[in-house]
């Protein structure tokens, strides 16, 4: 039960100061799977790819976003024109097999900024869907892809995409910890938290502006919450015995979290400052990895109160409990969906520790992985999609899968051994 001890046994810790270094390791993604009907869609190559910095292509990035939301499948621009500004052969495109297309160009203007242009159109239809038009420094390459990237997939399915937020995990290369941010594929990865003992339990605040975690710098769990900006932090929890399993509340005013300070694990409530603790749950058992509810109104978490571990709620206001969990004799680390209608968890399987989803209506269960070690699943923002560690010739790995359980991808981080991921929120 590894994942049930490592959860308990806190084997964690850092010596924290807040870095801007430059990135030590990059993560490479390789495709899994792919969902069905993906939209076809052609990224052509935007004139003068040459006025921004760097050595990957804008349009290779737009790309490879798309590809990863599992939503679109990529149609060759073979030998058909793109210019921006010209109209589309759509009939040529159509013959290509594209329903929808993007062009784009890209210009040095003499104060040293790029202009870039770029046009969705939908084939199908003959129509224009989006033209835009701004101007970056020349070093802002990924951003602007990510951006644009963005907007083609709102444009085309209706919801915002998760290109342009953030990744954090924690990295392990020799006896050296580092706790690092990334785009949300895992590239530009820079360390926020650096340290010669373990990194336990990040968790980003809901505005991305600061991150919890636990410490063992001063030789017992201390949990601290740090101001990415700024490298300013604050202690949230030093009492007596351990302090673990930070989690924010939807608003970012409190923090729930585990604390043996009167005896068995159990799970308390703290204002953000560190102010007005309140003990929320009251059992003979274990409770930790609390998690909210997206209205602020309950708390999920893990428990063995009946026996083995299992994943309850509690309201907030009084702490009473319901087990929300049945199916098998080991299930815990609790993930409630943006909208609150979806619960992931690890579950043990003949076992094999996998990522199960529950939906909470109807406490029907679908397990997502296929692998033997997952631990610390956490959606994205758009609740599709679901980060989560593994472990792969006994190396921990990140691995992606969409909520559908049709489009996975790993993140290879060849330098080290790779757990603790965290998916940031949307970039406000």
């Amino acid at each position: 039960m590894k994942v049930f001890r490592h959860a308990f046994a806190l084997l964690a810790a850092l010596s924290c100061l807040l870095l801007g270094l430059p990135a030590s390791a990059q993560l490479n993604v390789e495709i899994y799977g792919a969902g069905a009907d993906r939209i076809p869609i052609t990224i052509a190559d935007f004139g003068d790819e040459s006025a921004m910095q760097g050595d990957d292509k804008l349009t290779g990035i737009i790309r490879k976003d798309l590809e990863l939301s599992g939503m679109f499948r990529m149609i060759s621009q073979g030998t058909l024109p793109a210019v921006e500004g010209t109209v589309p052969d759509y009939a040529a495109w159509r013959g290509q097999g594209a329903d929808a297309l993007v062009v784009g160009s890209l210009s040095r203007n003499p104060n040293g900024m790029v202009d870039v242009r770029f046009r969705l159109y939908d084939v199908t239809r003959t129509s224009e869907l989006l033209s835009l038009k701004l101007s970056v420094a020349a070093n802002q390459k990924r951003a602007l892809a990510h951006h644009i990237a963005n907007k083609i997939y709102e444009k085309l399915v209706g919801q915002p995409g998760i290109f342009a937020t953030r990744i954090a995990y924690v990295e392990k290369v020799g006896n050296r910890y580092q706790l690092l941010v990334a785009d949300f594929d895992g590239e530009n990865a820079v360390p926020a938290l650096l340290s010669a003992e373990p990194i336990m339990s990040p968790t980003w605040s809901p505005d991305g502006k600061q991150i919890a975690y636990v410490s063992f710098e001063k030789k017992k769990p201390i949990v601290y919450v740090a101001t990415l900006a700024t490298g300013r932090r604050i202690t949230l929890a030093n009492y007596k015995g351990s302090n673990s399993a930070p989690a924010w509340s939807p608003d970012g005013r409190r923090l729930a979290l585990t604390l043996t300070k009167d005896g068995l694990s159990q799970i308390y409530i703290v204002n953000a400052d560190g102010s007005g603790l309140r003990r929320l749950t009251s059992s003979n058992g274990i409770d930790t990895e609390p998690r909210w509810s997206p209205d602020g109104s309950s708390i999920y978490f893990t428990s063995d109160r009946g026996g083995s571990p299992q994943i309850y709620r509690a309201s907030v206001d009084n702490g009473n409990a319901q087990r929300l969990s049945f199916a098998g004799a080991y299930n815990v680390t609790p993930r409630i969906s943006p909208d609150g209608k979806t619960l992931v968890y690890v579950s043990r399987n003949n076992g094999r520790f996998q990522i199960t989803m529950m939906d909470l209506a109807s406490q029907q269960t679908q397990v997502l992985t296929d692998s033997d070690r997952d631990e610390s699943p956490s959606f994205a923002p758009d609740g599709r999609t679901i980060l989560y560690a593994t472990e792969v010739g006994g190396r921990g790995v990140l691995s992606v899968v969409s909520t559908d359980g049709r489009t996975r991808y790993r993140l290879n981080n060849r330098a080290g051994d790779v757990r603790e991921p965290t998916w940031g929120p949307f970039e406000k």
